[in-house]
């Protein structure tokens, strides 16, 4: 067994992966950890799952992958005893669309170690499914309101895939993660490695945004041709709007500081401009007290989906381009 190989463990009998005469197959990568702004691509990469047909393929060893003191575990203690432990998963599934195409899905947990091994795995798993293309999700805090289309930026090891309006323009220099590194090594490796960054409000960012998950997921249908139902996601995002509305309607500060975001978006709109990827200038105050503001008031509702559990929570019609 080599080196790679020992950091996941396949399933036997492995899932049939039938593809059209012509069709590439997809590999679709979405990694919770450092940049999951509203837990976007937990959000996106869950619906995925829980909504198409899905098989598991591999599972990643957590053991040689996560620090577990800097994202602890979830577990219950029940009156005089641990009852249970939520394990922390890093998997890749086939997945089928609404059409039956097949497509894999790598999700769960961001690796702390051993990066470049494990996207040595990804590399290798990806030949022996006959992956062509790759598209990696994240999600980035802004400072942008959640009253206007949200922006996304591209990026490809093919830059001339990348729409225009979907560029950041600038050169900059970002601190890494997993995710970003296997795109860049995809694209070494002679795939087509695509991505998508969506902004998500800053004032936010802290808490599930399922709108940004919506987001995504309509930018990786448009490349990749995967049908992939939307609704519930939609009504999640509609229902979080609306108590983001109530609050601001009864604390003045919050919508002032929403009016001075629209204002700067809207001068940008008009001058064809690119906002920054730092925080809100000094014009705009009080962006993390927001946060923490609205961060508490989300988390006090229940976000019901067909009367039953909550859904999309952080523990488990103008779609015009903006960045």
């Amino acid at each position: 067994m080599d080196d790679q190989s020992r950091i996941y463990e396949l399933e036997f009998p492995s899932p049939r992966i039938d593809t059209a005469e012509g069709s590439a197959l997809v590999l679709i990568h979405g990694l919770e950890g450092f940049a999951d702004a509203g837990n976007a691509v937990r959000i996106a990469t869950t619906h995925l799952r829980e909504s198409l047909e899905t098989e598991l393929i591999a599972s990643f060893s957590i053991d040689e992958l996560i620090d577990y003191r800097s994202r602890r575990p979830t577990m219950t203690f029940t009156s005089d005893h641990f009852s249970s432990y939520t394990a922390p998963e890093l998997s890749l599934y086939a997945v089928k669309d609404l059409q039956g195409t097949p497509f894999l899905l790598l999700c769960g947990l961001e690796p702390d170690f051993k990066w470049e091994k494990f996207t040595g795995a990804i590399r290798a798993l990806a030949e022996q499914f006959g992956v062509s293309q790759s598209v990696g999700l994240s999600a980035i805090p802004m400072a942008t309101p959640h009253t206007r289309p949200l922006g996304i930026i591209g990026h490809a090891s093919d830059p001339s895939k990348v729409r225009h309006n979907q560029r950041l323009g600038t050169e900059v220099q970002v601190p890494g993660s997993a995710s970003a590194l296997l795109e860049f090594r995809m694209g070494q490796y002679g795939f087509d490695a695509r991505g998508f960054s969506v902004h998500v409000p800053h004032y936010l960012a802290q808490s599930p945004y399922p709108a940004a998950a919506v987001r995504l997921l309509r930018n990786v249908s448009e490349i990749t041709g995967i049908d992939v139902p939307l609704s519930a996601l939609e009504k999640a995002a509609d229902e979080i709007d609306l108590q983001v509305a109530e609050q601001l309607e009864s604390n003045e500060e919050a919508a002032a500081v929403v009016r001075a975001l629209e204002n700067q978006f809207d001068l940008a709109s008009e001058n064809d401009t690119k906002p920054s990827l730092l925080a809100a200038g000094d014009e705009i105050p009080s962006g993390d007290e927001l946060g923490a503001e609205f961060e508490r008031f989300l988390a006090e509702q229940a976000f019901t989906d067909s009367g039953e559990n909550p859904p999309y929570e952080d523990n488990s019609t103008d779609e015009s381009d903006n960045v």
